[in-house]
């Protein structure tokens, strides 16, 4: 059974889905989420989801370093690796694509930790808008290259 729930903040409206063991999936607003809705039957429940809007919201106030909130990460096994690494990035800092598949033991895997990142069904929470290109240029982002410098700025890891 999955969950639902949409959050204001201020990137815009903010698309929630929670399975019984965690946060499956975060849709930015510049997102479609008709293939995603149109499959699944789920059933709206602000309840179960407050904890993920709380933590989400604090994080938007600057009050929020890391989520504790559990996660059901659906993907393939290469894409889990890839992502599990970019949770480890801390708040404030970023990490090089290059960077991420060296930590997982491949690093030719550059592109593929790209994919991994532009594949993310849980953004924000694990943050994607942290990787950056080698040369230290922002590379892409699912939201958009100005909701990667929002967040970015939001953690005090890029001035421009």
């Amino acid at each position: 059974m999955l969950f639902h729930t949409t959050l204001k903040s201020p990137i815009g409206l903010l698309k929630i889905v929670n399975s019984e063991i965690g946060v499956r999936r975060i849709i930015l607003p510049s997102e479609s989420d008709d293939l995603f809705i149109a499959d699944l039957k789920m059933i709206e429940d602000t309840c179960l989801l407050r904890p993920v809007c709380d933590e989400l919201t604090a994080y938007f106030h600057g009050t929020l370093k890391k989520f504790t909130v559990p996660i059901d990460l659906q993907t393939t096994q290469f894409r889990k690796l890839a992502l599990n690494e970019v949770n480890c990035i801390k708040y404030g800092k970023t990490a090089s694509y290059k960077e991420i598949a060296e930590r997982i033991g491949n690093p030719k895997a550059v592109r593929a930790v790209g994919g991994a990142n532009a594949h993310n069904p849980i953004p924000i929470i694990i943050p994607c808008h942290r990787v950056v290109a080698h040369d230290g240029t922002l590379g892409g982002y699912g939201g958009g290259l100005e909701m990667k410098k929002y967040l970015l700025r939001l953690e005090g890891s890029l001035f421009d």
